[in-house]
């Protein structure tokens, strides 16, 4: 039986304080990976419930749990806090659809689908992270559009590579697909229904397909 009185309170407290000691500690860099991840999504939410114009850095500091000084220590500020967070999701995006469309056996359409349904299903999964992209990074600040141009024309790129080369098309037709696959999805954001995500994977199937097939046949 454990020892009662103040001699086992004692010897109880020594157990944990020597339980406390060998635990394994975490890494800095793990903490400080996961403080900044906690200051980027309370950056995104709040950027999704308010707007990036009406969120200051106590409201952000607040959020996710952290002193004013741990997001300094790890930010210049309430701009670099969204980029990180935007790059972040972004390339998330990007690691999905490239995993989806990266089977050589599969012809482009089937590539083209799975591109397609790995990001609408970050859209529906992510709905904060994805508002923050697709529309905050519009105009938040001068540098979050030159972000959210430049991660498009990445997307036009890998789009380019899938696509097969057809000279009656114009050489913009992957500029064109992915803007309008972009702004069917910013649409859906803004009313939103960005969970309902994946329920545009037959539109924009059929859409960015059309080109090539003919509606018919693509749909």
């Amino acid at each position: 039986m454990p020892p009662r009185g103040k001699g086992g309170t004692q010897a109880r407290q020594t157990q944990k304080r020597t339980a406390a000691s060998v635990r394994p500690a975490l890494p800095r860099e793990f903490i400080a990976l996961h403080k900044q991840r906690r200051i980027m999504d309370a950056l995104a939410e709040l950027t999704a419930e308010q707007g990036y114009e009406a969120t200051k850095i106590s409201d952000i500091v607040k959020r996710a749990g952290v002193a004013r000084k741990t997001l300094y220590d790890n930010f210049e500020g309430k701009e670099e806090v969204f980029l990180a967070a935007f790059d972040a999701a972004r390339d998330e995006i990007l690691r999905r659809v490239e995993e989806a469309g990266a089977d050589g056996d599969e012809d482009w359409q089937d590539r083209v689908e799975a591109g397609l349904a790995a990001f609408l299903g970050f859209v529906a999964e992510q709905p904060t992270l994805a508002r923050m992209c697709m529309i905050e990074a519009h105009s938040a600040t001068p540098a979050t559009t030159k972000r959210y141009e430049d991660s498009l024309e990445t997307f036009v790129e890998l789009t380019r590579q899938t696509l097969p080369r057809d000279e009656r098309l114009p050489g913009t037709i992957a500029e064109t697909l992915v803007g309008g696959v972009a702004w069917i999805v910013y649409q859906q954001i803004r009313r939103g229904e960005a969970e309902r995500a994946e329920d545009l994977l037959p539109e924009l199937t059929e859409f960015m397909m059309a080109p090539y097939l003919g509606a018919g046949m693509a749909e």
